[in-house]
């Protein structure tokens, strides 16, 4: 016998038992999520502070919490397999064909079918009708996701036998001996990550017709009962479209294909090649600008946290001169009320990334006066104390003149009704990778924003990589609120993504990552990053010295000149 905390209850169990034996006689196989009270279906376990299946067999004491849907990384695994699922009746439906899952939606997850792994095999309505009911038929015959630990190299025979190669050359970039597979049915798979204990408690999801393929949608994150309502965000997906296309064209589809690059020596070629095509998309917005300017006095640019807003702002400032014009950069932050003015959450904590933080009617009134020929008094914001102050900086636009103004309500037209929305031209910016690990796992450009904040607190305002996880779901309920809303709303979509980021950030950010120890509660994302940058070959210091000092990404690991 061996005694465990379960749920914080000490309890004695025999050695060997699964997670899934002990929630069975231990619970009633449900969780209660503590915010809302709901109840949900055991999904997985958080054991010492490490997200481990179900499957998972217990030989000495531990502190056990299991998790449902509720629990970021429950939905994690609820994803995962219905993504192995998926890929079963792409299988059984199309012979000899694979599921290419690219990237995010604001409804789920864009996946093609492909007969190459690389390039999308147009699917019909029809198509996705027996894919969908093929699914359904997996999930009511509870099928039992399976794992094992083999020799890399069967591993990587598996996977190219199975029309897999991008898994196969991520198995080979990396060099290890041993790894782990899953298996559903006799279908093989690598999902770096836990998955179910089966396939039968997966049945909310669906498949709607998206581009070339179609969208996964899976469950709202607080009702696993509803699938996320559908929102087409078209000028989103044609970026990443357009950015998947371009990387099918460097030849660097997957991390498997980056690493090869780099270790044949490639990084520096991969550095100009990735800074060449960024300035070209910045002096294509400026473009657009210039192309209006008799109409166009006021961009207003606008990201998620770490994708790059400031950098962005001073970049398309000097594609500007380049072009006659003289762009004036002020942060929105500079309108913010004093604290005795801030609204709160529903936690009684202040909330800064609501828009009534902001002084909207002292905004509209400074910008109508811009617009109109007058001049103004841009206050500056003090931080420390909570108050605006004004030190006798005074504005005013003449003829060749664009502000440029970057926030994160920048895209919301609720924050300056007031002022002719003509005048005003929007940009959006994020880091929207479409690089993938393989065939069927996508990069989150969530967790690569982390990466980059993370790096850049620690550098520059000496935040611990702890405490930056630790805030980092509050700053994305922020995102969800304030920016993804209203995306759509821009006149131009930046992508600020750059092929050769994440062996960048490795460098930095893995040790920050090493140094959180395993009592901390942001110890179970810091182990889900570390696997996840253990695919990753990171740059050597000779080649990041490569990296432009006008670079975008140097705005986090520092050296920027802008």
């Amino acid at each position: 016998m061996v005694e465990v905390h379960l749920q914080g209850e000490l309890i004695r169990v025999s050695k060997g038992t699964t997670l899934k034996a002990l929630a069975a006689t231990g619970t009633d196989g449900t969780v209660t999520d503590p915010k809302t009270g709901r109840r949900y279906p055991i999904l997985a376990a958080i054991v010492d502070n490490k997200l481990k299946e179900l499957g998972y067999e217990i030989f000495s004491p531990h502190e056990i919490v299991f998790i449902g849907y509720s629990h970021p990384d429950g939905r994690r695994t609820y994803i995962r397999s219905l993504t192995m699922i998926l890929q079963w009746a792409v299988r059984k439906v199309f012979p000899g064909k694979t599921l290419m899952l690219h990237h995010s939606l604001p409804s789920g997850l864009y996946c093609e079918v492909s007969s190459d792994g690389i390039r999308a095999d147009k699917l019909s309505d029809a198509d996705i009708d027996l894919l969908k009911e093929e699914m359904k038929r997996i999930i009511q015959a509870d099928v039992h996701f399976t794992k094992e630990k083999m020799l890399a190299s069967e591993a990587e025979a598996l996977f190219e036998k199975g029309g897999q190669p991008l898994k196969a050359e991520l198995q080979r970039s990396v060099g290890r001996y041993f790894c782990s597979v899953y298996r559903l049915g006799e279908m093989p798979d690598s999902l770096h990550g836990p998955l179910c204990w089966s396939t039968g408690g997966l049945g909310v999801f669906d498949l709607l017709p998206f581009c070339d393929g179609l969208c996964l949608q899976y469950p709202l994150d607080d009702d696993i009962t509803k699938v996320i309502p559908y929102r087409e965000q078209k000028k989103l997906s044609d970026t990443l479209r357009e950015y998947g296309k371009w990387c099918i064209n460097t030849g660097i589809v997957s991390v498997g294909s980056l690493n090869r690059t780099l270790l044949d020596g490639g990084a520096v070629k991969l550095i100009n090649l990735s800074e060449a095509r960024q300035e070209r998309e910045y002096a294509a917005i400026a473009d657009k600008i210039a192309a209006e300017k008799d109409r166009i006095r006021i961009v207003f640019l606008a990201g998620p946290s770490s994708s790059g807003k400031t950098s962005s702002a001073l970049r398309i400032a000097q594609q500007l001169r380049v072009l006659g014009l003289n762009p004036k950069v002020i942060e929105l932050d500079n309108y913010f009320v004093s604290r005795d003015r801030t609204p709160k959450d529903e936690d009684g904590h202040y909330d800064f990334e609501a828009l009534e933080a902001m002084d909207l009617e002292l905004l509209g009134n400074h910008l109508n006066t811009l617009l109109d020929g007058g001049a103004v008094e841009v206050p500056r914001y003090d931080f420390k104390k909570g108050e605006p102050f004004f030190e006798g900086n005074t504005m005013s636009l003449g003829p060749d003149d664009i502000l440029i103004m970057e926030g994160i309500h920048a895209l919301d037209p609720a924050m300056v009704p007031s002022v002719d929305q003509t005048r005003i031209f929007r940009v959006y910016a994020s880091a929207l990778t479409s690089l993938r690990l393989d065939e069927n796992t996508n990069i989150s450009t969530t967790d690569n924003r982390l990466l980059r904040r993370m790096v850049r607190d620690n550098r520059t305002r000496g935040i611990t990589p702890e405490d930056t996880i630790i805030r980092w779901p509050s700053v994305r309920r922020g995102e969800n609120r304030y920016i993804f809303p209203f995306q759509e709303n821009a006149d131009a979509q930046f992508n600020s993504a750059l092929l050769y980021e994440l062996p960048l950030l490795k460098y930095y950010a893995e040790p920050l990552l090493r140094r959180i120890l395993p009592t901390s509660p942001a110890y179970t994302v810091a182990v889900r990053l570390l696997k996840f940058l253990e695919y990753i070959v990171a740059l050597q210091p000779s080649e990041i010295e490569a990296i432009p000092p006008t670079s975008i990404l140097r705005e986090f690991i520092g050296g920027q000149t802008l």
